[in-house]
């Protein structure tokens, strides 16, 4: 693939999460958060990308946020669980999106707030149609996810460099 193409990055927070006597790393999905990620999935599936990789936090809700999303896509891409992603800042996940090899055109990262707003923020130099209103007007909720395009290689991916395409959240 040319690094002239476009790639798309969905930057995707966990669905809802309890609270239970577990550390923070092993929280599981509420009954409402597995019907989000699924949800979630099928308007992935809605957008017509064909993922080619998703990095995914190791935390159990983010597991398993990705578990429910992932049966509701036509084509299940390569899946890779990344202990970087947990409690990420923005500049912590560029650096992990920076390592992602060139034939990787279209990626979802699955992960945590506020890492993944900030991130979304942080990348988004422009916006399409009213996707920045709505993701700021709604902030970045349980199974949210924002959707990013820029053009290049992953090495250049930085802070400014991609356009808001799309924002959802389950109250959408």
């Amino acid at each position: 693939m040319s690094v002239a193409e476009p790639r798309r990055i969905v930057l995707f927070r966990h669905a809802k999460a309890d609270w239970p006597q577990v550390t923070d790393h092993e929280r599981p999905l509420t009954e409402r958060g597995r019907k989000d990620a699924a949800v979630a999935g099928r308007k992935l599936a809605d957008t017509g990308v064909a993922f080619d990789l998703a990095l995914c936090s190791t935390a159990t809700r983010t597991r398993e946020t990705w578990k429910l999303a992932v049966h509701e896509l036509p084509h299940r891409p390569k899946t890779v669980y990344e202990e970087r992603i947990y409690e990420a800042s923005p500049g912590e996940l560029i650096a992990v999106l920076n390592e992602t090899p060139d034939d990787v055109r279209n990626l979802v990262l699955i992960g945590h707030n506020p890492g993944v707003q900030g991130l979304a923020e942080v990348l988004s130099g422009s916006a399409e149609d009213d996707a920045r209103e709505r993701m700021g007007r709604r902030g970045f909720p349980a199974a949210a996810f924002a959707v990013v395009t820029f053009d290049g290689s992953w090495k250049t991916l930085e802070p400014g460099a991609a356009t808001l395409r799309d924002y959802w959240a389950p109250s959408e």
